[in-house]
């Protein structure tokens, strides 16, 4: 009930008003756009930026080292330190997002079932639409506000 309240004036708006698909693909849009920038502003993007690259040269490193078990070890550990930093980095903006992103998802649950459950693309259900939908406008959004 309270969900109501809240999501229909606003994505409801959209959902209802703009031809299916384009309801969804706007509020996929707006929901990774928020997703992305918090993901931007709570993150250290320098960091996350350095981390990513020195993961690259350091998976150059081990396809060379692969004739030495020793020094491959020693450097697959490194990168895997590398790359628990970077995973503990960004795990602080999933968690800001994640209740939102819940309570949406379950307002848009309802909506679609109180709809039969309608095909919205190609024959694919809301949720299957929205993840391909999220996918395609992450990647886009992310080399247009340069989030790493």
């Amino acid at each position: 009930m309270a969900l109501e309240s809240i999501f229909d004036p606003t994505l409801g708006w959209l959902l209802s008003n703009l031809p299916s698909p384009w309801g969804l693909f706007a509020v996929s849009f707006l929901l990774t756009l928020l997703i992305t920038l918090i993901y931007k502003w709570v993150t250290d993007q320098e960091l996350m930026k350095t981390l990513k690259e020195d993961m690259k040269s350091m998976q150059k490193e081990l396809k060379e080292l692969k004739d030495d078990p020793q020094a491959l070890m020693a450097k697959q550990k490194e990168v895997m330190e590398k790359n628990m930093k970077y995973m503990m980095h960004s795990f602080k903006p999933m968690l800001i997002t994640f209740i939102p992103i819940i309570l949406i998802f379950g307002w848009l649950r309802k909506y679609y079932e109180t709809m039969g459950n309608p095909d919205v693309l190609f024959g694919l259900s809301w949720l299957w639409s929205y993840i391909i939908f999220s996918i395609v406008l992450s990647m886009f959004l992310r080399k247009v506000l340069k989030v790493h």
